[in-house]
């Protein structure tokens, strides 16, 4: 397995299979600890795993948790996905910067978002993406960032066809992470 440390997001990493491939398929391991491990993460850290069906032009996110966050390791494990990070952890080297993968089935290649970074994606086909999660959902801490905020200006390939209502009201960056009141 190919592990590339991601240039635009500190302690992001992008990690490629290598499928073995004949007449009747492929097959690919698409976790393996030890290889975590020595990028420095705990893979017994991860407490859930979670898969999204989405049709094509369906968009996703931005999304991401509050108080300690969370971080998820990210596989398109059928069909094709443009992914997206956003760095929002104010003291990261990488802070605001934005990277963008092609996330397919055929790849298998998985994305480690660090806890802070705020996820979305597009299905450029229909697409099933899977999530291991290392802390257990709480809907409260959940924040969603508006997808076509301007000062983002992320290129999403498609128009999005359907989103969440959540999605769809979400507020731009700066409302989204200013401080809450009590």
């Amino acid at each position: 397995m190919k592990v590339t440390e991601v240039p635009a997001i500190a302690g992001a990493y992008l990690f490629e299979p290598t499928p073995y491939a004949d007449e009747r398929g492929f097959f690919c391991r698409t976790f393996d600890a030890e290889v975590l491990r020595s990028v420095g993460i705990d893979p017994d850290a991860f407490v859930q795993h979670s898969l999204s069906r989405s049709v094509r032009g369906v968009l996703r996110g931005l999304h991401l948790r509050s108080g300690a966050g969370e971080a998820k390791l990210v596989r398109c494990s059928h069909g094709e996905v443009f992914d997206v990070v956003v760095d929002l952890r104010p003291h990261s080297p990488t802070f605001r910067n934005t990277a963008v993968f092609r996330l397919s089935g055929g790849t298998q290649a998985s994305v480690y978002i660090p806890a802070g970074c705020a996820h979305g994606f597009q299905a450029l086909t229909d697409a099933d993406v899977s999530y291991r999660i290392d802390r257990p959902h709480d809907p409260a801490e959940d924040v969603t960032i508006a997808f076509d905020d301007p000062e983002l200006a992320i290129p999403w390939p498609l128009p999005p066809v359907s989103m969440s209502e959540r999605d769809r009201k979400a507020p731009g960056l700066a409302e989204a992470l200013a401080p809450k009141e009590k």
